[in-house]
């Protein structure tokens, strides 16, 4: 018999219209069997590589995470996405639906890109490797690698995608964080400002608990609000952009390396990878505020 218990309320949600850019806080959300609606609705396509373009390399894309993305208007599940406006690194503006902005931000970051909705079947980015030992289980630092994503990352391996073809998501729709995850972390290394902001997750939960909790949550159902139904699916493998500077948070290696010390842990026969948060794929759809509850269903 299925058993339930409040583990905490929601206390933020995180919107990226635009992968690999900053996005919005806001107080409501719908979500759908697809993840938070609007999320990672677009990204940049490298028009040289036809890779997409990410923060992750941040030798040929060092401004991109200086960008910020946000919709001119909420957008609502069942209904058109309305257009993005991004901020650039000048302070300047371009919405998605101006007839020049692939110009725009090709002349701003420095690179010939497109602004596209949808990934290219063979999704591929270049992810940079910090010079940090044991942040990578197959043990590159101080370099790039090709690295498939989304339902691209998922038919190389012979597996069912849960994400859509051309969904900009690196493996699973939805991403949650809690507070005592940030909280261990920053009793474990005070000398580090583990902003949630580092870690770019869709839902963050207030909770109580010592601990990295979610670990404990994995293969498990969460209840968030009235009726919105999750499963945890594995922890999140964490990279090189928590440790980017963003607003006013410096960049900071040591970031990863506490999480390397930390909360190293194994993923299926993958290695043991650095962690914070989990993934998880949305069984009910619904819709979601911050004070909501969430409660565990084991």
């Amino acid at each position: 018999m299925a058993t339930e218990s409040t583990v905490g309320s929601v206390s933020g949600i995180w919107l990226f219209p635009v992968k690999s850019m900053q996005g919005q806080r806001i107080e409501q959300a719908d979500f759908t069997a697809g993840g938070l609606v609007g999320d990672r609705s677009y990204a940049l396509i490298d028009k040289e590589s036809g890779k997409v373009a990410s923060a992750k390399s941040v030798r040929l894309y060092p401004d991109l995470f200086n960008c910020r993305a946000a919709f001119v208007e909420q957008p609502q599940s069942g209904a058109e996405l309305p257009p993005v406006e991004i901020t650039l690194p000048d302070g300047s503006t371009v919405r998605s639906d101006a007839g020049d902005v692939d110009q725009v931000l090709s002349a701003s970051l420095g690179r010939d890109v497109t602004l596209a909705n949808a990934a290219p079947d063979d999704f591929t980015i270049d992810m940079y490797h910090p010079d940090i030992e044991g942040a990578d289980p197959r043990g590159r630092t101080g370099t790039v690698a090709e690295q498939k994503l989304g339902s691209a990352f998922f038919a190389e391996a012979g597996m069912e995608s849960p994400v859509d073809a051309g969904a900009f998501f690196d493996l699973f729709p939805l991403t949650l964080l809690t507070t005592s995850t940030l909280n261990q972390l920053t009793q474990l290394q005070p000398g580090s400002d583990f902003d949630e902001r580092r870690f770019r997750m869709n839902v963050i939960i207030d909770t109580d608990e010592a601990g990295f909790v979610e670990n404990d949550w994995l293969d498990r159902g969460l209840m968030l609000g009235d009726s919105m139904q999750i499963h945890v699916t594995m922890p999140d493998t964490r990279c090189v952009m928590t440790t980017l500077a963003q607003d006013d948070l410096p960049k900071d290696n040591d970031i990863m390396r506490a999480l390397v010390q930390h909360n190293r842990l194994q993923v299926a026969d993958a290695g043991r990878f650095p962690c914070a948060g989990v993934y998880a794929v949305v069984q009910t759809p619904g819709s979601l505020r911050v004070g909501d509850s969430v409660t565990l269903i084991n």
